[in-house]
């Protein structure tokens, strides 16, 4: 990059250039919305243990802790809307420049935003998945029962354990999402990781897998990331506004 290029012109021109342009999205996407990440002081995170999926399985009271929490954690994400940022990423999609989104994040933001080529590897908090009959339904109906005054809600049609559609901690992620995040990364013309400590595995691989095929790799995050040092480009910034000046 010419030391007399902005960070913001050097991104632009990188998209410009580019059509088959893969981002991957953390939890700083999301807190622009409103949206608590899993670091944020005093936020559920840090006022509820996790509860792992075998706790989930075989404790009633987890399984009740479990749900207080997902009930809380519902009532923010149902009043959060997509930001500046989630509506950019959309226009790429419209402009027929994103290969996809690969998304850390379980709020269904992108989707409200309009992309549809969207890899969710944790899952989604939209909808709930019975762990017996596998059955997939909206979360809507399921947290209006835990508002009506249910604690642990069962399947109506089986009387299985309900469950929100997201990766429990300890839970095994979709080998088929995670393959396909990997393909689309080798894929790319330009791979953009955007709110993401880049921590996490084996998600914070994916851009690595990128930059292993030859891609140019941008990081926007607020903080360092272990793949600085390996990104074409480093930019530390507020996410929504630097989206919406570059896709303009």
């Amino acid at each position: 990059m010419d030391k007399n290029t902005s960070p913001e012109t050097a991104l632009k021109h990188l998209i410009a250039a580019s059509d088959q342009i893969v981002i991957f999205t953390g939890a700083g996407m999301s807190t622009e919305s409103g949206v608590s990440d899993y670091r944020s002081q005093g936020g559920l995170w840090q006022r509820y243990q996790p509860v792992t999926i075998r706790e989930f399985l075989t404790d009633e009271e987890k399984r009740r802790e479990y749900w207080l929490r997902k009930k809380e954690m519902y009532t923010e994400m149902r009043r959060a809307k997509p930001n500046i940022g989630h509506t950019a990423i959309a226009k790429l999609e419209q402009k027929g420049k994103l290969l996809g989104v690969i998304t850390q994040n379980i709020d269904g933001l992108h989707q409200m935003a309009g992309n549809k080529h969207i890899l969710e590897i944790h899952g989604t908090n939209r909808e709930a998945i019975c762990l017996d009959c596998n059955c997939v339904i909206p979360f809507d109906p399921v947290f209006a029962r835990l508002a009506g005054g249910e604690d642990i809600p069962l399947c109506k049609d089986c009387g299985g354990l309900l469950k929100p559609n997201t990766i429990s901690f300890g839970q095994a992620l979709d080998p088929d999402v995670i393959d396909k995040a990997f393909d689309w990364a080798r894929r790319s013309d330009l791979f953009l990781a955007v709110g993401s400590t880049l921590i996490v595995e084996p998600a914070a691989s994916i851009p690595r897998a990128a930059k292993s095929a030859g891609k140019p790799l941008v990081i926007v995050n607020r903080d360092p990331t272990p793949l600085d040092g390996m990104a074409d480009l480093v930019i530390s910034a507020t996410i929504g506004p630097l989206l919406d000046t570059v896709v303009k």
